[in-house]
């Protein structure tokens, strides 16, 4: 007899449904969201198993690789995706969720995600602590700016860190009391430029050692960070069917809304990695931006 299972994963425990070919419930339980313990119970309490699912969220990838490593046949959906069948039931809980995830492994009602390797994950980590240490570096220069203006100080255009600390020491040179009460801001600005630019250097090296990423850059606007977020982003480009479904892939096709004679198409859907969105809107930004200063 087939037999299909439902993970709902939580921080420390996975809720479990095993239900049979005619969706009636075989067995439910509570465990840690460990694979190893994962596995166990499963090969324990399912021999007969056909498919397990679960939906995407900050454990999947962790869970995923694992099962995947001691033989199970899991597979992860869009939580997107099955937010819209799982709410269907008027009470919400764990319990509810992991019989839904387990009638929809029977169904085959569902659209599988492709999960990442390792190796590409540790890229995209890289790239979003990047990201990271730029949105605190601009925050904490906002904040510089908007102290000073107390004062009646007006940084300007200085926004390289030689410029800032030439117009900074002008400042004290004015008013000595403020040296002291800016420098916790300024020392915390200026690590966090020195791990930036050892980042940088980093991901520059691993978009020079990358084939791929080194064809991608002779593209005009594509820099070494663009190049590397699109191919940890996209990694196997044989999944899509068609070049023009790496688009809507990003996020970058119009939303549509059609029901009868009303057909309305919208702003772009932004259903797809915000990173690579990002990265190629600033990619076209500056090659825009070259071309008009020629």
């Amino acid at each position: 007899m087939s037999i299909y299972a439902g993970l709902d994963v939580s921080d420390k425990t996975t809720h479990i449904c095993v239900v049979d070919v005619e969706g009636q419930v075989l067995r439910r339980d509570v465990v840690a969201s460990d694979p190893d313990v994962l596995a166990k119970w499963l090969n324990k309490h399912c021999a007969d198993l056909t498919r397990v699912v679960l939906e995407t969220g900050t454990l999947s990838t962790f869970l995923y690789h694992g099962l995947v490593e001691r033989g199970v046949a899991i597979e992860c959906i869009c939580a997107r995706h099955a937010k819209g069948v799982l709410s269907a039931r008027v009470n919400k809980s764990d319990v509810h969720d992991a019989e839904g995830l387990a009638q929809l492994a029977r169904t085959g009602w569902y659209k599988r995600v492709h999960m990442k390797a390792s190796a590409t994950h540790i890229d995209r980590a890289a790239l979003r602590i990047r990201a990271q240490l730029i949105t605190a570096r601009t925050s904490m220069a906002n904040q510089l700016r908007g102290l000073l203006k107390l004062f009646g100080l007006r940084m300007g255009t200085a926004r390289t860190p030689g410029r800032r600390a030439e117009r900074l020491m002008a400042f004290y040179a004015q008013r000595p009391d403020l040296k002291a009460l800016f420098a916790p801001l300024i020392a915390s600005m200026e690590a966090i430029e020195e791990q930036l630019r050892a980042y940088n250097r980093l991901l520059n090296d691993r978009a020079k050692a990358d084939e791929v990423c080194a064809r991608l850059m002779s593209v005009p606007g594509v820099g070494p960070i663009t190049a590397l977020t699109y191919t940890s982003t996209i990694e196997d480009p044989r999944r899509f069917p068609r070049s023009d479904d790496v688009g809507a892939y990003a996020g970058l096709v119009p939303r549509r809304s059609q029901s009868g004679e009303r057909d309305v198409s919208g702003h772009i859907s932004k259903a797809g990695d915000p990173m690579l969105r990002k990265a190629l809107y600033e990619g076209v930004g500056q090659e825009n931006g070259r071309s008009q200063r020629r």
